[in-house]
């Protein structure tokens, strides 16, 4: 049966995005050290970053980075995470994932400019562009992951709305051991999922605290 996946980064302090955002440095000043764990991990390395040489940290971090694309079928999200922002006007604008994204699967971008035609990429992804309720264009993601996990991605905006709707079935924090002080924070409004999800904590060598939200 397909879930819906959601792979979050957080502070200690709660939040889960940053400031000071810039054209040339789009996630904001203290992204790196929210995901600096993960970033390390052979399987990011491998994956988003190309490196075969082996290079990277193991253990749980890994395991987890590992876990983050099996038995994806689809993804899901927002618009900065795409890269709209960047060229709103470029209509030969890709993304910034580059020729050969990470996904390897439809992935449905969520955007008020849609309707757009959609982007083939090499790899397996393909990028479409909706303005629908995030419902329907679960059920559309749903449908194309043909019985494989729906991933939901950034950023923060889009994250929140699923998990405000209820429709997150497995949620896992990577709880960053800093204090950030700014930013946008992840809980604010939210239902506690400890209510209906089963609650299960990890803490790897790093000091990251893995937390997973299981329905």
């Amino acid at each position: 049966m397909t879930q819906v996946r959601l792979d979050m980064f957080v502070s200690l302090d709660g939040y889960s995005s940053t400031t000071d955002q810039t054209p040339d440095n789009p996630m904001g000043e203290d992204w790196g050290r929210l995901t600096a764990a993960f970033g390390a991990t052979r399987t990011f390395r491998k994956n988003v970053l190309g490196d075969t040489s082996g290079a990277g940290t193991t253990g749980l971090d890994d395991a987890h980075a590992a876990s983050h694309s099996e038995g994806i079928g689809a993804e899901i999200m927002g618009a900065t995470m795409f890269g709209l922002h960047a060229f709103p006007d470029d209509p030969d604008w890709k993304g910034w994932w580059g020729d050969e994204p990470p996904f390897g699967t439809p992935v449905y971008v969520l955007t008020h400019t849609a309707p757009r035609p959609p982007i083939e990429m090499a790899g397996g992804t393909t990028f479409h562009f909706r303005s629908a309720a995030i419902e329907d264009v679960l059920a559309e993601a749903t449908e194309a992951a043909g019985g494989l996990d729906v991933r939901v991605g950034g950023g923060l905006g889009t994250a929140r709305a699923f998990l405000q709707a209820g429709l997150v079935d497995r949620l896992h924090l990577m709880i960053a051991p800093i204090m950030l002080g700014r930013g946008t924070r992840l809980w604010d409004d939210l239902p506690s999922l400890d209510a209906t999800h089963k609650v299960t904590t990890e803490v790897a060598d790093s000091g990251t605290i893995h937390v997973t939200f299981t329905r």
